[in-house]
């Protein structure tokens, strides 16, 4: 038995997050897999209310989860950086989820806006460093407001979280068919953060001498990903680029509409969502596409070692998108999210 919280957050969250969990039903079901979830109130709207953002007593009772399932985060009312810090950022950092895990994948169906460039070309993971970096929140101001103003936002990288996040993605492209792993880092500019990680890439790499290993400049990275995307099986970078790159991602697989991440603590709990926002003007009208939030759920149920479960809802959600039922996928659509959300849940077999 499983206990999964729910947070489905604002905006067009909770429309997205019920359409996962009906599909995760439909599966489920179909495979055992025993569940229970905890709905939390918490985002913009309670903030709104109690000017609260993330109680200590949820973090701890999250703590005690398999999982978590998140909908996605922002309010049209609250200033930009209050919720996104108080809600995403403290999760991944207090609860340790230091590989944020960004599969780019191509699926039969939908539209890709680069030329001839198909489901076989675009199939790859971004491994994005998830706690140090430029998000630490290292930094500060002096006079503040006036004309000599200075602001400092300073990057931290320690061997250890390089190392642990390198280590995982050598044992992530173990797992893969091409067995391939590139590293993004920008160490001709950035010369004392990203030299460590090519000094702990290399010493790494040398115990996975089955890998293939490259190199690219996070420059050539977006030129390469939109130019040659075939030639990327998995992607480790730090937290910066791999914010950045993994968008990027997202557009050449199709959208926001399809994209899917895990935020990973693999010693602990990890939490899974969609890449989108909140999107508040479309909230209540039913017509967000909940595809990357159904996939969340699927590779929730993969982490949980239910890898059946997960694999199911995926091979749905091709399904699915293959059948050609669910138009272009924007708000423009026609199908409605939970018209989306019934088609893939009755492809579950």
């Amino acid at each position: 038995m499983y206990t999964i919280a729910v947070l489905p957050c604002d905006g067009v969250g909770p429309e997205v997050v019920a359409e996962g969990l009906k599909v995760l039903e439909a599966a489920a079901s179909i495979y055992g897999v025993q569940y229970e979830t905890v709905s939390y109130d918490v985002g913009g709207d309670r903030f709104i209310r109690t000017r609260e953002i993330l109680p200590d007593s949820v973090l701890e009772e999250l703590r005690a989860m398999d999982a978590i399932y998140l909908g996605a985060v922002g309010h049209p009312e609250v200033a930009p950086g209050i919720l996104e810090k108080g809600i995403l950022l403290r999760l991944r950092f207090e609860l340790d989820q230091y590989i944020n895990l960004r599969p780019v994948k191509l699926y039969p169906g939908v539209e890709t806006p680069l030329a001839n460039k198909g489901p076989e070309d675009i199939d790859f993971v971004v491994v994005r460093e998830n706690t140090e970096g430029l998000y630490a929140g290292v930094g500060g101001s002096l006079r503040k407001n006036t004309p000599h103003e200075v602001a400092v936002q300073e990057a931290v990288y320690t061997r250890m979280g390089v190392e642990r996040c390198v280590r995982y993605a050598f044992e992530l492209a173990r797992t893969r068919a091409r067995k391939a792993l590139t590293m993004v880092d920008k160490a001709n500019v950035l010369t004392y953060g990203h030299s460590l990680w090519q000094r702990v890439f290399a010493e790494v790499g040398e115990e996975y001498p089955d890998i293939e290993t490259d190199h690219a400049y996070v420059d050539a990275c977006c030129m390469w990903m939109v130019k040659n995307p075939e030639w990327f099986d998995v992607i480790v970078t730090c937290n910066m680029f791999g914010d950045i790159i993994t968008d990027l991602g997202a557009m050449i697989q199709g959208g926001m509409g399809v994209a899917a991440s895990g935020n990973i603590n693999p010693e602990g709990v990890s939490m899974f969502e969609p890449i989108h926002g909140s999107a508040p003007r479309y909230t209540g009208q039913n017509v967000i596409c909940p595809i990357a939030a159904i996939a969340a759920a699927g590779m929730m149920m993969e982490h949980l070692g239910e890898v059946e479960c997960g694999q199911a809802i995926e091979a749905a959600v091709i399904a699915a998108l293959a059948s050609g039922k669910l138009g272009d996928l924007s708000t423009r659509s026609g199908v409605s999210t939970t018209e989306t959300g019934d088609l893939v849940a009755s492809l579950v077999e």
